[in-house]
């Protein structure tokens, strides 16, 4: 059990710590912040914010979780009909950058950081890039802490560099070396660092899958031959668990402020064909007690269809999502088994895709309890196919990311499944679906030649400009 409340005063102690880039150091540097802050404190406050990053408003509930229909809105619908501006995902850009990477590279030049602290920030730090790339596209990497208009790096040069990184944190990260303080994610344990790094080249090595096909074949063959070493059981989720109010779940926090959510109709409706037990668990019966079954809100209505709904008559999240030290998942075991079966769907892997397609949904099953999936899997309209491999694991995969909204959206992508039809409302021409995030207007302002040059090779900064992963016309 994490020594919750002692972690969070550190945490509390690390929060006001600034970090400056080298070129404005003298005219930035801060009086009262502590001079060499504890890379264990430090640790406590990034995982923390990354924590709230991942699974805030601006990356995830008021954006992604919405355009993967898990969630929908019921008021202040406009960016579940994807009318956003580049305003609206500035705090995602900015808190990555100006607090997680910066603080992340501050705890990797301290001289008190050990070699185990450097490889989790490395860890870290690669995950922060790899949901950035994922969700904007081409990004300053590179020259990332280097300069203050750094130049961006394509998303295939992000990827690939990535790759590198996290098998540099694997060697740096040493189960018989010195030890750590302050990690709430792993509870200062070495070996599930380099299970979370592992896991992670896994990922992304997917993602390069329909651009280097050889590649990505190369390195899962080698995680699966090591399979051991990944993420692999239940007790391996990396994952932040949140602490009573205020260091409380944002999921919590935004509906005891608020309640303009409701989980999706499109959720709903496809548990509900599946006879999937995890609906009781993603959400709740509605309050209107006169309404028995479970009942999801439209996605992309208009703030008066939305309303005309009926809020008690809608469901919300389940429970246990937004209590306030729910955690906030970032990588289980459920995926790695997903990520296998599609590698082995791929021929990439010699595997019995089937079996890992199985084993990758009872995972997921018993992530919430729920410990019988026998019945469930021999459904026939659960059943693994061989013939639209893309399409059952793009489904499934989907149901088991409940509440990931920036990483079931990256799949969504770059399976081509599950297929979203966007609401009535939508602000998108018809049939167009969002695929990435809008760059944030202060990079036109404060950087905007590398700004214009990335946008030159990217394509517009629309909301509908493919990324490099996600390539057209599939043909699953």
């Amino acid at each position: 059990m994490k020594t919750i409340y002692q972690s969070i005063a550190l945490l509390l102690l690390t929060l006001t710590i600034a970090s400056c880039d080298s070129e404005l150091e003298n005219i930035n540097k801060n009086p009262n912040a502590t001079e060499n802050p504890l890379p264990g404190h430090l640790l406590t406050a990034v995982e923390y914010h990354a924590a709230n990053l991942y699974w805030g408003e601006s990356t995830n509930y008021n954006s992604t979780l919405l355009w993967v229909q898990h969630w929908a809105k019921i008021q202040y619908t406009e960016p579940d009909c994807y009318n956003v501006t580049n305003t609206s995902f500035s705090t995602t850009w900015d808190r990555a950058y100006a607090s997680l990477l910066t603080d992340l590279t501050t705890i990797q030049q301290s001289e008190a950081a050990n070699d185990n602290y450097r490889g989790v920030a490395q860890v870290l730090r690669s995950w922060t890039f790899l949901l950035l790339t994922n969700l904007y596209g081409d990004i300053p990497y590179t020259e990332y802490g280097k300069s203050v208009t750094p130049a961006y790096d394509t998303q295939e040069t992000v990827l690939r560099g990535l790759l590198t990184d996290l098998e540099s944190a694997d060697a740096l990260l040493q189960t018989t070396g010195a030890a750590i303080e302050g990690d709430l994610i792993f509870d200062n344990n070495i070996a599930q660092w380099k299970k979370f790094a592992r896991s992670l080249r896994l990922r992304i090595a997917l993602e390069i899958a329909d651009r280097d096909a050889a590649t990505a074949s190369n390195i899962i063959a080698t995680l699966y031959n090591n399979r051991s070493s990944l993420i692999s059981s239940n007790d391996d989720i990396a994952q932040f668990q949140f602490a009573p109010s205020p260091q409380w779940n944002p999921w919590a926090s935004a509906f005891s402020a608020r309640d303009d959510q409701r989980v999706s109709k499109t959720l709903v409706d496809k548990l509900t064909e599946l006879n999937d037990p995890r609906l009781a668990v993603f959400a709740q019966l509605p309050q209107d007690q006169s309404v028995t079954n479970y009942t999801g809100a439209a996605n992309g209505l208009n703030a008066d269809a939305a309303n005309n709904q009926g809020f008690y008559r809608l469901s919300r999240p389940g429970s246990q999502f937004l209590a306030d030290e729910a955690p906030a998942v970032f990588f289980t075991y459920a995926e790695v088994l997903f990520d296998f079966a599609e590698a082995a769907a791929r021929g990439f892997i010699t595997a019995d895709a089937e079996a890992l397609f199985n084993d990758a949904i009872t995972a997921s099953l018993q992530q919430y309890g729920i410990n019988n999936s026998t019945a469930y899997l021999q459904q026939s309209s659960v059943a693994y196919d061989a013939t639209a491999w893309a399409e059952r694991i793009g489904w499934q995969k989907w149901i088991a990311y409940y509440g990931q909204g920036p990483d079931a959206f990256t799949d969504l992508r770059r399976l081509g499944y599950p297929q979203l039809q966007p609401g009535p409302n939508s602000a998108l021409a018809p049939g167009e679906y969002p695929r990435r995030f809008f760059y944030p207007s202060t990079e036109q302002s404060l950087n905007g030649t590398c700004y214009q040059h990335a946008v030159a090779h990217q394509g517009a900064d629309e909301l509908t400009t493919r990324l490099w992963f996600d390539v057209e016309n599939k043909n699953r």
